[in-house]
This record gives C-alpha cells, structure tokens and sequence, in this order.
C-alpha cells in the first residue's frame, strides 16, 4: 500500500450568506409579495458567485527530473526517493543479480580463453605448419624459390623460431588466409577454424592426412573455443539487460513521481448554494488518497 503524507494545512472555512434585494442607485428596492414577479426582481440583480480555490503544498512535492537521473544511476534509487520502497528493493536486487551474473559469465569467457590459447600453444606449432608449406610449395602451388627463415633452437617456443614472419606471409600468398603473429586474437582463431592450419597440429599426420584434412585435436580445440565465445555472448545479453533494468527504472521513477505528486493536492471548492431570497457559499473540501 502506497503511504500518502498530507501536509498540514490551515483552512480558514468561512461562510457567508448574501441577501439579495433590488437596489436602485444603492437604494433598497421593496418586494411587492408576488412570488413570480418577485423573482424576476430577485434574477435581474442576482451576480453569481462562483469562488474556486485550490490549495497545494509545494514543499513536498519531487522532482521527477531528480528521480529519473537517480534510478538511472542506481536502479531503485528513484523509487527510494519518491518512498516506493518495495520497488526499490525490487529493481536494486534485479541490477546487482544481473552484474553479478554478467562478471560470473565473463570470467569464465576469460579462463576458457586461457585455457584454449594454453592448449593451442603447446598442440600447435607454426615451424611445423611452415615446413609442411616448404616440403609440399610445389603441389601447394607456391613459388619454387619460397623459403621461410628458421631458427632451429628447440629452446625457443616455435612461435619465435620463426625469424620472418613476412616470409611466412608471404608463402600464404595463393591460400585465403595469412597467419597473424602469434598473441593476436585472430591467430588463435585461425588456427582453429581454418583448415589450411591442420597440419601444424601434433595429430596431423602428412602420410595419412591431406593439406586440408581436419585432425580430432583440432575439432576439440574449435570446442574450447567455442565454450569461451559463448560464455562471453552470454555475458554480453546480460549487460543489455543491465542496461534495460537501468532504463525501466528511470521510467518508472518518473511515473512514481508524478503520481506523488498528483496525490498531495488538497482541493479546496467554495460552493455557492442559491435559494430563493439568497445566495450562501459553502465551503467543502475534496481529499484524495489512493492505494
């Protein structure tokens, strides 16, 4: 039940009854007892009254502006604001649900990723991939004078045995794809999705295995990535639900407000009541007060 507070007002109720007589240049005009012709008399000098009064407290009024700025900074502090306490709590709770799964979702996206670039560093090696390019540069359709400088120190990580990687680049030069340096996003895609990178896996076996043929380790690596890509859509929707959390809450703020606002007006009406020889205004009051 929404709580109304009415300010305290101090109504000067007053009344006063108006008798009305014909007048002539301020002279009291006499009757002649004839209840017809009297009226008429009484009609043609009769000026209504019709007094309309209407009393607002100002200072408790809110801001709808301030309460839509609020909630859209903090959903529910609008609502707090205006004192719809249990909607404030209702979409307080909602936004720190939401972030706290979104942070869930995107450490999971980031260890996943950890975890597929760890195995693909230690499976998949780019000297292997470039030699598989120099032993077969003729039936691959590469230059007969296409050489891909190497250091063959086995205490280096393949990814840096490779002196050129411009050299590697450009022994792509007939395939689809050229292979970005190793760290980059895109590296650690290719080699997964791409099948002119099968033969730099440790399964891949060129007695058995064709340029293009896609090894089981390969397979479960494109899996491990995509369990990464997915728990990071996932944390992506769920900003978006962040956000419109954010957005309905600044709304409905601004609706609290104004309906605050509406119901602390006190309306207060003078009546006027016409009889036959007078004119008496009532006063009344009009209070409102919703649930």
């Amino acid at each position: 039940m929404k709580k109304t507070i009415f300010p305290i007002l101090v109504i000067f109720i007053f009344s006063s009854s108006c008798i009305l007589a014909q007048e002539n240049d301020n002279k009291e005009t006499e009757l002649t007892g004839n209840l017809s012709y009297d009226s008429k008399i009484i009609s043609e000098n009769y000026n209504s009254l019709e007094p309309v009064f209407q009393v607002v407290d100002e200072a408790d009024k809110k801001s709808p502006v301030l309460a839509g700025v609020m909630s859209a900074v903090i959903p529910g502090a609008g609502e707090f604001y205006v004192g719809e306490y249990l909607k404030a709590a209702i979409f307080f709770t909602v936004d720190a649900t939401l972030i706290s799964t979104a942070i869930i979702f995107n450490k999971k996206g980031n260890d996943k990723t950890d975890e597929y670039q760890a195995f693909a560093d230690e499976h998949w090696s780019v000297v292997k991939y470039a030699d598989y390019l120099i032993q077969h540069k003729t039936e691959l359709g590469l230059p007969d004078d296409t050489e891909i400088p190497i250091n063959r120190d086995e205490n280096l990580p393949p990814w840096e045995q490779i002196e050129s990687w411009s050299a590697l680049n450009n022994a792509e030069s007939p395939f689809s794809h050229h292979l970005p340096t190793h760290g980059e996003q895109q590296y650690y895609e290719q080699i997964g999705k791409y099948n002119q990178y099968s033969s730099g896996w440790d399964e891949f076996d060129e007695q058995v295995d064709g340029f293009r043929d896609v090894p089981q380790i390969m397979n479960d690596y494109a899996k491990m990535r995509g369990d990464a890509n997915t728990a990071y859509n996932t944390a992506s929707k769920i900003v978006l639900g962040i956000y419109l959390n954010h957005l309905l809450s600044a709304i409905d703020a601004v609706w609290s407000v104004h309906n605050y606002n509406k119901n602390l007006a006190v309306n207060l009406r003078v009546q006027n009541i016409q009889f036959a020889d007078r004119v008496e205004l009532i006063p009344t009051v009009n209070l409102q007060l919703n649930f």
